[in-house]
């Protein structure tokens, strides 16, 4: 037994982060008699949460698996739908659409990637749409779901899927799994941040009522403000507005509408884009854009004027700024969540972002002695990630076409990172997809994003041309009829979630239940 173990962590801060990091820090670390150890989070009833990340990436549904949440209980609790990727509109262009959807487009080819075939036939012409061998995308179409299933490559699992839940929900979800395991919830407002002399490391917290919190780790869960990462580590901020110029959204709920597509929709507006997120008891709008193009005033009339139902509130503002914490690891304080960095949320990125915090954190775990090794790998990983969602976000504003306003035609000429100028360039020549991040978006997506904005290649992989024509489009032929046949026998999306919500026997095999019900 390490006797220089971590004895006490304080989360500072709740909401999806702070709950997000006790979850599985109370599932791993609690309960342990050879091993002690403690975990409080301070909440403060002063500060709200942000709570516009209600769409997410395939990767939360390992995140709810590692913690052993039931899958039918998680979909009641967070009102939650399914997702199978994201409807862009008017982006581009005005007029056009395409969709992003998580998966694929067909099975490796002599081990290359399927899109470099299907290039090669679109250049000769006489081939559908590459999102046509998209099982996902197809799904998406006609608004259906059904979990992937069975264990040899088919379009029955050529795809994956996220979820939309409402987070606030998710956040009191994972608040009752963390505090059933001892987590402590200590409410309070915390005015000060206690140092130690000889080297500068967080050692207490002191709440408003003169209460005391000493601690070995500390977790800054606090938001924008940065409480401990910024007020007390002093960890520099590295602002990314000069690619990313959105800093300002609005957020508002509306009334439900009796269809649940299963997919979140992104339009794109004169000086920005609206979301929209289907949930089960309402749907999720929000309006995320620049203010130096439009006023506020804007902003919320072009939101709700574009709601599919009645506003339930009125448009809550949030003001931001885009970029990271250079350092979210300094000493023993780790920033998870907004006070780490914050991303726009165009492709579902601040969950996991959260998510994948926690995780290095739990891979790269300390103890008292605090080795500097660790932290400078978490801040490499957690740098690289952000980096790479970064330019994966600048890409929907670099590669528009639109002419109709300033905030678009100033997206089309601005500078861009190195790095994303190298991946449009290598697309543009030869159709390849070149990732920075193996943990971040995959091929499919880069293609999805690229492709989807009108940035046709112009030239393909020359294996591609080693195999014969005739074959090659009577395989994309049978391809494209396997995707179709399969997604026709699927049940209506909205049909699935009924009956999945309504399942009452606890087990996998209620999937299949909703799904045969349903269809």
């Amino acid at each position: 037994m390490n006797d220089r173990a971590i004895r006490k962590i304080v989360i500072v801060g709740g909401g999806t982060a702070g709950w997000m990091a006790a979850a599985p820090l109370s599932m791993m670390l609690l309960g342990h008699a050879h091993r002690p150890c403690e975990i409080v989070l301070v909440e403060s009833p002063e500060l709200g949460t942000i709570g516009v990340g209600e769409a997410t990436l395939p990767p939360i549904r390992y995140y709810n698996q590692v913690l052993g949440l039931d899958h039918v209980e998680f979909v009641r609790k967070t009102q939650a739908t399914f997702k199978l990727g994201i409807e862009f509109k008017d982006w581009g262009r005005v007029g056009h659409r395409f969709f992003h959807g998580f998966g694929g487009f067909g099975p490796q080819i002599q081990n290359r990637s399927s899109f470099m075939y299907w290039l090669r036939l679109a250049r000769s012409g006489g081939i559908p749409s590459y999102e046509d061998f998209s099982t996902a995308t197809v799904m998406a179409r006609q608004s259906r779901f059904t979990p992937p299933s069975g264990k040899e490559p088919s379009a029955h699992n050529a795809y994956s899927y996220a979820f939309h839940f409402d987070a606030g929900l998710y956040a009191a979800h994972l608040r009752d799994y963390a505090m059933q395991r001892g987590t402590q919830r200590i409410e309070g407002t915390i005015v000060d941040v206690e140092l130690r002399p000889e080297d500068g490391f967080v050692c207490a917290v002191k709440l408003r009522d003169g209460r005391r919190i000493e601690g070995d780790l500390f977790i800054d869960c606090s938001g924008f403000r940065g409480l401990l990462i910024d007020g007390a580590m002093k960890s520099a901020f590295e602002d990314w507005s000069a690619w990313l110029p959105c800093n300002s959204a609005l957020a508002v709920p509306c009334a439900k509408v009796d269809r649940l597509t299963p997919y979140t929709t992104s339009t794109a507006r004169s000086a920005g884009w609206q979301w929209r997120i289907p949930l089960q008891h309402r749907t999720g709008n929000g309006h995320v854009y620049c203010s130096d193009f439009s006023s506020d005033d804007e902003a919320a009339r072009v939101l709700l004027y574009h709601l599919d139902g009645e506003a339930l509130d009125s448009p809550r503002q949030l003001r931001f700024t885009t970029g990271r914490r250079r350092e979210a690891w300094v000493k023993n304080v780790v920033a998870v969540g907004l006070a780490s960095g914050f991303l726009e949320p165009l492709e579902s990125t601040s969950i996991q972002l959260i998510m994948d915090g926690v995780g290095s954190l739990v891979e790269l775990f300390p103890d008292r002695d605090f080795q500097p090794g660790l932290a400078a790998e978490y801040n490499r990983k957690m740098a690289r990630q952000y980096e790479s969602i970064r330019d994966f976000i600048i890409l929907h504003y670099k590669l528009n076409e639109r002419d109709d306003s300033e905030f678009w035609r100033y997206c089309a000429a601005m500078p861009i990172p190195d790095t994303l100028q190298h991946q449009i360039e290598l697309f543009r020549e030869s159709g390849r997809v070149c990732i920075l991040d193996k943990e971040s978006f995959e091929e499919p997506s880069w293609i999805s994003i690229m492709f989807g904005l009108g940035l046709v290649p112009k030239a393909h992989d020359p294996f591609a041309d080693l195999v014969d024509e005739t074959g090659l489009r009577t395989h994309f032929k049978r391809l494209r009829e396997a995707i179709a046949g399969t997604v026709a026998g699927m049940p209506d999306h909205t049909d699935f979630i009924r009956r999945y919500a309504q399942a009452d026997r606890v087990g996998e095999d209620r999937v299949g239940q909703a799904a045969a019900a349903a269809a």
